[in-house]
């Protein structure tokens, strides 16, 4: 019951979220590291007694839009279906994985800069020194992590001092084409001279902030400033790039091994150019894993095994 009540509740903030937020709603999710499905407190002990096997090597989870950090998990498991990326690592690499529940509606620009500030919280609060730190995104929190990573290297974080590497599992780095096509949807009903088109088009322009940042992958609030609606990506070249000293692996998926398939639906939500950053990375950051949807990647066991190889210290940088 716990688990549908927070994943109906994290599906209402990924539409809702940031109306959420501006009407102080107790339904708005806090940032914040949850622990068997609960707020993680900002105290050193309570973090010493949820991690009493604490290793330097950290990995942290960040789920997409409407999800929570159960989403990582595997119901369909036949030996433990709470098992996720997350507790393989740890069980193959010696990782200890932490997991971050956010509102998903809010600008995406906010939700990297309380990534951010929970990212200072870990270099306070975690029992050991911190020797390796790995971010693994999926969708919209690969966005989160790249909009954190940001903020940290204006502020001179701390954590970006640390060893870090970043994994980015179907996330949209050019953009979404569906958000882009609503917001035409949106322009053209609006100027259809009838109440009822019109009506339809408010409740469409209703979507969370979030949503909305989807469309051109807009991570900073000038960049969202500039938004305009059309079909094409606004800007071909992302106007924050990816943090050159930070080793990143880009994951992306396709629903089939044919080309013009593949080309035209990708994992069925972002197309293939957005999840490889075409252009935008070299050959050897990327795999492209075939048969595969989007909703199912953050839980795909070949996704894990890219993820895993690429971690290992025998990895020579091979594609998949």
């Amino acid at each position: 019951m716990a688990a549908f009540r927070d994943q109906l509740l994290a599906a209402v903030n990924g539409v809702f979220g940031d109306y959420l937020v501006r009407t102080s709603n107790g339904l708005a999710i806090n940032c914040g590291f949850f622990f068997n499905g609960a707020p993680l407190p900002h105290d050193p002990n309570a973090w010493r007694a949820a991690y009493p096997n604490a290793t330097g090597r950290v990995v942290i989870l960040v789920h997409g839009l409407m999800a929570t950090e159960r989403n990582w998990q595997n119901p369909a498991s036949a030996t433990n279906p709470r098992e996720d990326f997350g507790t393989r690592l740890a069980a193959e690499q010696g990782f200890t994985p932490l997991y971050v529940r956010y509102n998903s509606g809010q600008p995406i620009a906010n939700s990297g800069a309380q990534f951010a500030s929970l990212l200072d919280d870990v270099c306070a609060l975690y029992p050991v020194p911190i020797t390796e730190l790995l971010l693994l995104g999926h969708s919209m929190g690969g966005l989160v992590i790249r909009a954190a990573c940001y903020q940290g290297s204006h502020e001179g974080a701390a954590w970006l001092n640390v060893p870090t590497r970043a994994v980015y599992i179907g996330t949209p780095h050019r953009g979404a084409p569906f958000e882009r096509l609503g917001r035409v949807t949106v322009r053209v009903l609006k100027a259809v001279n009838d109440p009822v088109t019109r009506a339809v088009a408010t409740v469409a322009n209703l979507r969370s902030a979030g949503i909305q940042d989807l469309g051109d992958a807009d991570l900073r609030h000038e960049d969202r400033a500039r938004r305009r609606p059309m079909l094409q990506l606004r800007d071909g070249e992302h106007p924050v790039p990816l943090l050159p000293h930070i080793q990143h692996l880009l994951i992306a998926g396709a629903l089939s091994d044919k080309a013009w398939i593949t080309a035209l639906l990708g994992d069925a939500i972002v197309p293939l150019s957005s999840a490889r950053y075409d252009g935008g990375v070299k050959a050897n950051q990327v795999v492209t894993i075939t048969g595969i949807g989007h909703g199912v990647m953050l839980r795909d066991d070949r996704v894990y095994r890219a993820v895993a190889d690429w971690l290992a210290p025998t990895h020579k940088g091979n594609c998949i």
